[in-house]
């Protein structure tokens, strides 16, 4: 059975609120995703810094330089020179510090930056351990205090974002819940008729429920196609959001707005025919 045209303007209205709630949702959900990929940045641009013996052997460097390029927490690592020490310290000071001190007063050293996972203090205090077993290596640094400030402000970032998801999730369900509740109060004659006439319950909310899901799918289409307009304007005007794209979050969430705009469609729309059918003729009008 087909739903009468009486109701298709009300459906209109329904697809339209539906969508706009959840591309609300997608934007908060790509601004979370992206604040994931600025932590991972971060986190995995800190240096470590090992500092070898003078006059130790390139060979001796070299052979523990690839024994620890294959431990599981390092992500990069590269071993700089005597030579290339000096040649970047003198550009930083802007003046040849070799010819300046007569020497050359800098050691060889080994820098690594470690996966996101690892970029905390317990985690860096075993790694600086395991790495001084060596005895080439006379020392080993990394920045305390900014490892743990910035892992600090990114749990009470995270939180913040967590609460605002959670709130705003419930705010989502809530609004589409009424949207289509709001749909639905068109066609309450017309439920109440099918039952009046001897249809069961199954037959009379088939139909509609169908039409729940082509309008769950419509609107999360719509919500998905104007998220992706968003994220492609954005990227053109700070090219910099490239390279914290993540595809594969990116159709996860687009997914779960297809997905979350068909359950709570079809459920709204199952329980207000329920209601309908529950209550008596008079109190339809």
């Amino acid at each position: 059975m087909s739903i009468g045209k009486k109701s298709k303007p009300s459906y209109v209205y329904s697809i339209i609120g539906v969508s706009l709630v959840l591309f609300l949702l997608g934007t908060l959900g790509w601004l979370v995703i992206n604040g994931r990929s600025l932590t991972r940045e971060f986190k995995e641009n800190i240096t470590i810094t090992a500092d070898f013996h003078d006059n130790v052997a390139p060979g001796q460097i070299e052979a523990l330089h690839q024994i620890v390029a294959k431990q599981p927490f390092i992500k990069k690592s590269r071993v700089i020179t005597k030579e290339e020490a000096l040649k970047m310290q003198s550009e930083i000071e802007g003046e040849d510090v070799g010819k300046f001190l007569g020497y050359n007063p800098l050691f060889a050293s080994l820098e690594m930056n470690v996966y996101q996972e690892y970029a905390n203090k317990d985690s860096l205090e075993k790694i600086k351990q395991f790495v001084l077993q060596s005895n080439i290596v006379r020392d080993l640094s990394y920045p305390k205090v900014q490892v743990e400030q910035m892992n600090s402000n990114f749990r009470r970032i995270n939180l913040i974002l967590g609460i605002i998801a959670l709130v705003l999730v419930f705010a989502v369900v809530v609004l589409i819940d009424n949207t289509v509740r709001l749909a639905m109060f068109s066609n309450r004659f017309l439920i109440k008729t099918m039952q009046m006439v001897g249809a069961n319950r199954h037959f009379i909310s088939k139909p509609f429920d169908q039409r729940a899901v082509i309008n769950g799918l419509i609107s999360g289409v719509v919500a998905v196609v104007g998220l992706w307009f968003v994220m492609q304007f954005a990227e053109s005007q700070l090219p910099e959001l490239k390279a914290l794209h993540d595809n594969t979050l990116i159709a996860l969430l687009m997914l779960s707005l297809l997905l979350l705009g068909v359950v709570i469609s079809v459920a709204s729309t199952h329980r207000s025919v329920i209601k309908y059918l529950k209550v008596r003729v008079d109190d339809l009008y």
